[in-house]
């Protein structure tokens, strides 16, 4: 029924916690605890399912119990794995709300349609979200705060980003 593009990502494994198969959860989701609400979750290429059952919240996640997932081992085995539910099982968002996957990739143009490049990741250090971008003429990415003044146009449709970024953010295209 779902595509594999169709996957949202909602959390990852960053290891085992105990000596039981609990393993440490990072919990993409707005309300990390909620997590629970999508079972079950699958890995990317969908060969494993797992129900997850939340322990208790510690520090930078959460620890939890996997099913089918019995020792410190194979926790382990599951680092660095990211656990997904296809999109239809999100609720839907208000209009100035979007998922980080479905931002990503989309071209980002200032107000007057120059091209600036495209949105390589959504960060968030704790001040909000950041969108990095990555194009032509940049040296390194570029972080541009995903702010309604900064970002005031998201285009899903059309795939694009209408940015009106900080002076200075950006270099000047005949800048060398």
């Amino acid at each position: 029924m779902s595509e594999p593009d169709d996957l949202i990502c909602v959390a990852s494994i960053a290891g085992a916690f105990g000596v039981r198969g609990e393993v440490r959860l990072k919990s993409f989701t707005a309300d990390p605890e909620a997590i629970e609400d999508y079972n079950p979750l699958t890995t990317e290429d969908g060969s494993q399912s797992f129900d997850v059952g939340i322990l208790q919240s510690i520090k930078n996640g959460l620890a939890v119990r996997l099913t089918s997932v019995s020792t410190k081992e194979e926790a382990d085995a599951l680092k660095g794995v990211n656990l997904y539910v296809p999109r239809s099982r999100l609720p839907s968002l208000p209009d100035d709300e979007f998922y980080h996957a479905d931002l990503i990739g989309l071209e980002v143009v200032d107000t007057g349609g120059t091209l600036l490049g495209k949105v390589k990741a959504v960060q968030n250090h704790g001040a909000g979200d950041l969108l990095e971008i990555h194009g032509p003429g940049l040296k390194a990415t570029v972080l541009l705060p995903f702010t309604r003044t900064a970002v005031p146009t998201v285009d899903l449709t059309a795939g694009r980003v209408i940015a009106d970024p900080p002076d200075g953010l950006f270099p000047e295209p005949d800048a060398e």
